[in-house]
């Protein structure tokens, strides 16, 4: 198993927190994507939260169905591993030839996971020369717990399937929600249930990768109490009026804006820790993903806030579909970005 490199004949898992998604692509970056097989399945948070044997069965069971609604024959997997369970920085060591780097940072990775070696599986990618000191070299280093990662790959397994990579969520979404080549940096911001994964890239690496507390469930309990409204109202409530004034007399709006406000001094946080570690490097846009994408006018909240151009996140930009496709998913696509990022992996 892999946590990070290259998979061959595979297709990409993200179990999220309502839903699963499967994509199989075909085609590659250079040339293309095509979406060739999916699946979009809704789930309880109580079955990807039952670690009991029975739970791990039942998920099994949810996947292997996903995969057959879908009709994949490969039985590889390249699986979504969220944030919260992973640990991923970047770090700099001496510029060394890069089998003799390699081989040198084998034995130093201990040096930069946050958990003794034995309990965890870690792995890392030479990114190259660092932008800010062509005597350094960067490199990603991301790990899980190994006790986590062994009973995820056991569950797998059990069905029959074959995990053969595991990446960190927040990088599939940086792979499918940015465009290589970009001269400025982009900031990918992925609002989920429970937490905001961010993830800035910059000549087409990852630089900047965390995770901060409180997600969308921050916001619908406090519409929830505020208006003294149920739970699911409160959702709707955001995902229809959102941040506009002249919706529910402007209600909605002041509640979310008390909250949000130390949501976007993190954002903002994270841009001026990058220009300051990057010299010559700006922050040129933000892309949306996720809640985030979803809730009106928040794109021009976090541009308001953070001073930096933000559109919402397409994670199709690339891929190719027929209209029929695009007819089924119409509804749910925004929600496909860990698993198109993940199906966009090379095989290097």
């Amino acid at each position: 198993m892999n946590l990070l490199h290259g998979v061959g004949d595979f297709f990409s898992l993200d179990i999220g927190t309502n839903s699963m998604r499967i994509v199989q692509l075909s085609g590659s970056g250079q040339h293309g994507w095509t979406l060739q097989k999916y699946a979009y399945v809704p789930i309880t948070q109580q079955l990807t939260q039952d670690s009991s044997d029975l739970g791990k069965k039942r998920l099994g069971e949810a996947i292997l169905g996903a995969v057959n609604q879908a009709g994949i024959k490969t039985k590889n997997i390249a699986l979504g591993l969220p944030a919260s369970k992973t640990f991923t920085s970047i770090v700099e060591t001496e510029t060394l030839p890069e089998k003799e780097l390699a081989k040198s940072f084998k034995y130093e990775i201990d040096k930069y996971v946050p958990m003794a070696m034995s309990d965890a599986k870690a792995d890392y990618v030479i990114l190259g020369p660092s932008p800010n000191d062509p005597a350094k070299t960067e490199v990603l280093v991301s790990s899980v717990a190994k006790e986590y990662a062994e009973s995820t790959m056991e569950m797998i397994e059990k069905t029959g399937l074959n995990i053969v990579a595991m990446e960190p969520e927040p990088l599939a979404l940086a792979r499918a929600l940015t465009t290589p080549g970009a001269i400025d940096a982009t900031m990918v911001v992925d609002l989920g249930e429970g937490s905001t994964d961010i993830v800035i890239m910059y000549k087409d690496k990852p630089r900047l990768v965390r995770s901060i507390p409180g997600g969308v469930d921050v916001l619908i309990r406090a519409v929830a109490n505020g208006l003294n409204v149920r739970v699911d109202q409160a959702r709707q409530f955001i995902l229809k009026f959102g941040l506009d004034e002249n919706q529910v007399e402007g209600q909605v709006f002041k509640i979310l804006g008390t909250h949000l406000d130390n949501y976007a001094a993190e954002l903002a946080k994270s841009v001026r820790f990058f220009q300051t570690k990057y010299i010559n490097g700006r922050v040129g846009g933000i892309v949306l993903s996720s809640y985030a994408s979803m809730i009106p006018l928040f794109p021009e909240y976090i541009e308001a806030k953070t001073n930096v151009p933000t559109m919402r996140g397409n994670p199709w930009q690339f891929v190719r579909t027929t209209s029929n496709q695009q007819r089924t998913l119409a509804n749910v696509s925004s929600e496909f970005a860990v698993a198109i990022g993940l199906s966009e992996r090379s095989n290097d």
